[in-house]
């Protein structure tokens, strides 16, 4: 039988991407997209008219449980931190007896401890350091306070016994996107934007957290890789609660990656000096509400799991990919 997927995010960075390659890869496919406009329904078919058209949003949660209900695989790359529609698909894939796979997006920001601020931007505490193999069982216990993400691990993570779950936690995600509206990650190009529009670099209290990171083409070979196993009944794949996967082809500081920009943009004439201030969480917040959880904590989140299904890294390095980033944010400021 032909395999029936049901996807969230089609029009997102993540799920734009990963859609085009599982799409390319497997055009037999039958794939239901849920979008909420019909500007991004237009847009979607223009690129790919075998896809199902699902018009509604993450609260229409009856349209979910129904769409659920009829897929095989449900593949989620919309907001991790959205209750009701985590719930939604699990209900709506626990409507029959049959074996259903869930493929949940979350974030490796969930190891990041953000209710403890004297950590914004300090130096990774070896506890910190995390794998999903081998410290599973304490990435699965962590409270939802000040862990970000966990409670709707928490859902996707009791869902029915036919539902077999694995749960994506990408990182730090860098390149140009592969779908067919939004085509930007947000970390490293808003703390581009950031220190351009400021017109001088900063960091987080000196920036010497940790964080890993991943090419978007390498994040979406994982997720060819886990639903092409959910294909084929399970096999090959870890699920349930040993399905935790982490993406990752290394880590960085982001103050090493602040001063890099920075000296990389001042050389190009961007900037007025490669200077490089360190500001307090106050004032970064002040750049973006977010910019300290984003730029200030720490997350190391070993693939373990992912490599032994046979996934391995092989595009650029973060690093190789600045000196577009720079230009691409400098152009759309203008300067």
């Amino acid at each position: 039988m032909t395999p029936k997927l049901f996807v969230t995010g089609i029009t997102g960075y993540i799920g734009g991407s990963a859609v085009d390659v599982i799409i390319k890869a497997h055009p037999e496919y039958e794939v239901a997209a849920l979008v909420r406009s019909d500007d991004k329904a237009e847009l979607v078919k223009s690129k790919y008219s075998s896809v199902r058209i699902v018009k509604g949003d993450l609260d229409s949660v009856d349209t979910i449980k129904a769409e659920c209900a009829k897929a095989d695989i449900v593949l989620h790359f919309a907001d991790c931190d959205h209750v009701a529609s985590a719930k939604a698909i699990t209900e709506g894939l626990a409507a029959s007896d049959k074996p259903k796979y869930l493929i949940h997006t979350s974030g490796s920001a969930l190891l990041a401890d953000i209710s403890k601020p004297e950590r914004f931007g300090a130096t990774i505490l070896s506890e910190e350091k995390y794998a999903d193999v081998s410290t599973l069982s304490t990435v699965t216990s962590f409270p939802e306070e000040g862990h970000v993400h966990r409670d709707v691990d928490t859902i996707v993570l009791a869902s029915p016994s036919n539902v077999h779950t694995a749960i994506v936690c990408p990182p730090t995600i860098y390149g140009p996107g592969l779908g067919v509206a939004n085509t930007r990650s947000i970390q490293t190009p808003g703390l581009t934007k950031a220190i351009l529009k400021r017109g001088k670099g900063f960091t987080v209290r000196g920036g010497k957290n940790v964080w890993n990171s991943v090419h978007i083409r390498d994040l979406c070979a994982l997720y060819l890789l886990l639903t092409e196993a959910a294909v084929k009944g399970g096999q090959g794949a870890d699920w349930d609660t040993e399905g935790y996967y982490f993406a990752e082809d290394g880590d960085f500081s982001w103050g090493e990656l602040a001063r890099e920009i920075t000296k990389r943009a001042a050389a190009k004439g961007y900037l007025k000096s490669a200077e490089v201030e360190e500001l307090d969480v106050e004032e970064v917040k002040k750049l973006h509400p977010f910019g300290h959880v984003l730029w200030g904590t720490n997350s190391i989140g070993k693939a373990e799991r992912a490599r032994k299904l046979g996934w391995a890294p092989t595009e650029k390095s973060l690093l190789e990919t600045l000196d577009e980033l720079i230009e691409q944010e400098a152009k759309l400021q203008g300067l």
